[in-house]
């Protein structure tokens, strides 16, 4: 089935949001600071010590990382965009509640079809990842052990944008704004989700970023499919 064909109803578009596992670089035991400084020896060369990388791409690393918030929208029977997110301090809870919904009959008795922007790169592998770390069995839908690509129900709008340039990256907000789709304006970027987590303890702000987040993924894939918007919830 073309992607133009898959019932809008059986996509659930997410996203996350992520911050360093720790706030401060000295926070870390020796050993992981060690570790952090082999893993991202090639990315740092020697413009940034391993301090000043980790301030900057702490988050970015699922095994230096958490996650703070994972923004879900489906599009229901009626055309309208439907928002669900898990957030807070508590990771082990986020996870467990976003397995939990995948674990509900909807989801399981429908071939639903996960969508993200950088999904196969970076939301997929990341909730992968964290959940096994945080010892959560992973939902069907997230293993993609011994499968052939096309049996794995992952679309990603960022590789459809790419159009097969594997070193071609876009952002969604570029994205937004090249196919001109209304988008709210951001106090915050992803830059600044680690400070608002730690310093401002603003958890709310971050939920509200990813979901606007969230919701220009379901309009980016509307318009790459030909499809119309749909009206924001936000």
């Amino acid at each position: 089935m073309s992607i133009e064909n898959i019932p809008l109803s059986k996509i659930l578009f997410l996203d996350i949001e992520t911050v360093p596992i720790k706030e401060h670089w000295e926070d870390l035991d020796d050993e992981f600071q060690k570790l952090w400084d082999k893993k991202t020896e090639f990315q740092r060369k020697d413009e940034f010590s391993p301090e000043e990388f980790y301030y900057q791409r702490g988050g970015i690393l699922a095994e230096f990382g958490k996650i703070v918030c994972i923004s879900c929208a489906m599009i229901d029977k009626n055309q309208k965009i439907r928002l669900n997110s898990f957030w807070g301090e508590d990771e082990r809870k986020i996870l467990e509640d976003f397995n939990q919904m995948l674990l509900e009959d909807y989801f399981k008795s429908n071939a639903v079809v996960l969508c993200a922007h950088n999904g196969k790169e970076f939301d997929f592998p990341y909730l992968c990842r964290r959940m096994i770390i945080q010892r959560i069995p992973l939902p069907s839908i997230l293993k993609i052990h011994g499968k052939k690509p096309w049996e794995i129900p992952h679309l990603d709008t960022l590789e459809l944008w790419k159009f097969g340039d594997y070193k071609h990256y876009t952002s969604v907000s570029l994205l937004t704004k090249v196919l001109d789709i209304p988008t709210p304006k951001d106090d915050i970027d992803g830059s600044e989700v680690a400070r608002v987590f730690y310093q401002e303890k603003n958890c709310g702000r971050i939920k509200e970023y990813c979901e606007k987040d969230v919701v220009a993924v379901v309009q980016i894939f509307l318009r790459l499919t030909g499809r119309d918007l749909l009206k924001s919830p936000l």
